[in-house]
């Protein structure tokens, strides 16, 4: 039951990131949103979750992360029912930005409180396969079930199904949860601050292409590291940067979203703006790559505790990057069948990788810091596929430019497979 509430919330956080691309024309109809506002409708959660996560993580560590993932849950859950009111495009975005705080509060502490739960290496491995194997699930279903839902009830039903859920679970999280946490340090607010805005900042310009956000992003990094040189008790200690295994797997976690996320982006505007096929239709011809990415959560969970994190990496990755080359095939007269082994073999690729980076990255992370861990382990996912999804778009341009899309596509492939090399080098020398 444990188990299984942890992996409700991680359901709900990933879900919540796919579930809404579907209905962005019809809210934007309905609300007289324009593709900027329908824009941020998806960026708001997002840049909000990737610059929140790490001071989540320590605010579980310091104050316990079963209060913290409670207050995830009815965060989330109160800000969905604020999208499902919402009368303007502004005032959905603005609660998209409510449930991107939710969000950031309950993932690294449902991460957090699983390591407590499962301290052992083998049976940590084995529910970290199970919890990765929901979160993929989560992105597959988003696009098939944000379809569905949105046939049958309109866009507002999205955002309902979210608030029984969370109900249920803070009910569950209150009773079964153990109160894991509670440290006795201070909380790091400068730092916690100055790595909201960094990250914040540093999302908004890559996605708006904004130098005056670039700027501040660099300005407040260069604070946060002030800050935490001169802090008592950092948020970010020094022991978890000096850890190989620690910083190595987040980086190939980074590479991971980096590829996987620009890839699904660039492959839906390819089924949909290319190909003709209607947003339903596009999302059921998604599942191939998305349900071994799910299936193979738990196989991975059991091969990284039978073999270690580092075969099923390099494993994942090889795979991963021999499927990306494929797009060179990809041509203005080629169809579905062309695209599907790089998608299907993304999938593979990943279901074998995401299990075992996590295990990597919070196996390197002394005693007493899972939840800044799993914080550093998810910002870099969540970061890094926010970055991905804004230069991958920006490689293809517009679906309606054909030639110039299939010529995108290739340097796709090659942007990819080549980042996808660099993590098999970085899984190489760091992860023993």
């Amino acid at each position: 039951m444990l188990l299984l509430t942890l992996c409700a919330g991680m359901f709900l956080v990933q879900l919540d990131v796919t579930v809404v691309n579907v209905a962005l024309p019809t809210i934007g109809t309905q609300l007289h949103a324009g593709l900027p506002t329908q824009q941020w409708v998806v960026d708001g959660y997002a840049v909000v979750l990737a610059a929140l996560l790490l001071a989540g993580g320590a605010l579980g560590d310091v104050l316990g992360h079963r209060r913290i993932v409670v207050t995830g849950f009815a965060s989330f859950g109160l800000a969905s029912a604020g999208c499902a009111l919402a009368p303007t495009g502004v005032v959905l975005v603005g609660f998209r930005v409510l449930q991107g705080v939710g969000a950031a509060l309950l993932l690294p502490g449902t991460l957090a409180v699983l390591t407590h739960a499962y301290p052992g290496q083998r049976e940590q491995a084995r529910a970290l396969g199970i919890w990765a194997g929901v979160s993929a699930l989560a992105l597959a279903g988003g696009p098939v079930l944000g379809g569905a839902l949105l046939t049958a009830g309109g866009w507002r039903l999205l955002f309902w199904l979210n608030v029984p859920l969370t109900a249920l679970a803070v009910v569950a999280a209150l009773r079964i949860v153990p109160d894991s946490g509670r440290t006795g340090r201070r909380i790091d607010l400068a730092g916690a601050v100055s790595a909201a805005v960094c990250l914040a900042a540093l999302v908004f310009a890559v996605i708006e292409h904004a130098i005056a956000a670039g700027a501040l992003a660099v300005l407040a990094g260069a604070v946060f590291v002030v800050v935490e040189r001169r802090a008592a008790e950092p948020m970010l200690p020094p022991e978890l940067l000096r850890s190989p295994r620690f910083t190595g797997a987040n980086l190939v976690a980074g590479a991971m979203n980096f590829v996987g996320l620009g890839t699904i982006l660039v492959l839906t505007l390819y089924l949909q703006g290319v190909l003709g096929y209607p947003p339903f239709a596009a999302a059921v011809r998604l599942l191939p790559g998305f349900l071994p990415l799910s299936l193979l959560g738990p196989v991975a969970g059991r091969l990284t505790a039978r073999l270690g994190p580092r075969v099923p990496m390099l494993a994942g990755l090889a795979l991963g990057a021999v499927a990306l080359l494929n797009l060179l095939r990809v041509g203005q007269d080629t169809g579905y069948a062309t695209v599907l082994p790089t998608w299907l073999g993304l999938g593979l690729g990943m279901g074998l990788l995401t299990t075992a980076v996590v295990s990597a990255a919070v196996g390197g992370a002394p005693a007493g810091r899972a939840g800044v861990a799993s914080g550093v382990n998810n910002t870099a996912r969540q970061a890094f596929g926010a970055i991905g999804v804004a230069v991958f778009g920006s490689v293809v341009g517009e679906p309606a430019r054909h030639a110039a899309f299939v010529s995108g596509l290739h340097v796709v492939g090659v942007l990819g497979a080549a980042a996808w090399a660099v993590a098999i080098a970085i899984t190489a020398c760091t992860v023993r």
